[in-house]
């Protein structure tokens, strides 16, 4: 079963809209999803109560503690938003289940700081030559300072022997308006959000090789 981990240190990368997003993806090419919501503030579980019941399933993860995770019956990819500060045996846990790691951040000194330290302790972990991560820029504003930051850090980045693929994402209000109705950018007609989608396109891609 294919386990989609949405992780970075730093509270308000974007860890839930991605995960959100991603779980929906899977859900309209027919997988059957369930997403995991390790965060106490449980955004994604609420998100998971206003989903529309017509729309394609996405189950819930059953936690049954901090270590143990189970997913229900019949599920076959599993998508885990994780929370802010993941460090220990629960980064421990999530790691040794994963299969993809994505790693969202935002245009800022402070994410950036944040984003660097964790993918260096990724690196150092006991997995991290065998874990297959991906980069997320969320809510990039083009023809900023603080995207020029973000191109220079991701151009030092890229050419690691990680070799970490980058997606951007742009800052919209799209994302926004569909979590309040439980919806991702794949539930809706695709005319609506086809810059969107446009740029979901290399993410999805790397997740289907």
């Amino acid at each position: 079963m294919p386990v989609y981990v949405v992780a970075n240190p730093k509270g308000g990368a974007g860890k839930s809209t991605l995960a959100t997003n991603l779980a929906g993806w899977l859900a309209q090419a027919g997988h059957a999803v369930a997403l995991g919501d390790l965060d106490r503030q449980q955004s994604a579980r609420q998100w998971l109560a206003l989903r529309p019941a017509a729309l394609p399933a996405i189950r819930a993860l059953d936690l049954v503690d901090d270590h143990v995770l189970r997913a229900p019956k019949g599920v076959t990819h599993l998508v885990l938003d994780t929370p802010a500060g993941l460090h220990g045996k629960r980064l421990d846990v999530v790691l040794k289940i994963a299969d993809r790691i994505l790693v969202p951040l935002q245009p800022s000194p402070f994410d950036l700081a944040a984003t660097h330290a964790f993918l260096q302790a990724l690196a150092g972990h006991k997995r991290g030559g065998k874990l297959a991560l991906g980069l997320v820029a969320m809510r990039v504003k083009e023809h900023t300072h603080a995207t020029q930051h973000l191109h220079e850090y991701l151009g030092a980045v890229a050419p690691a022997p990680l070799n970490i693929p980058i997606t951007h994402l742009r800052d919209t209000q799209n994302y926004a308006h569909l979590a309040a109705r439980g919806l991702t950018l794949f539930d809706v007609a695709p005319g609506r959000v086809e810059r969107d989608l446009h740029q979901w396109q290399p993410l999805t891609d790397w997740l289907s090789t």
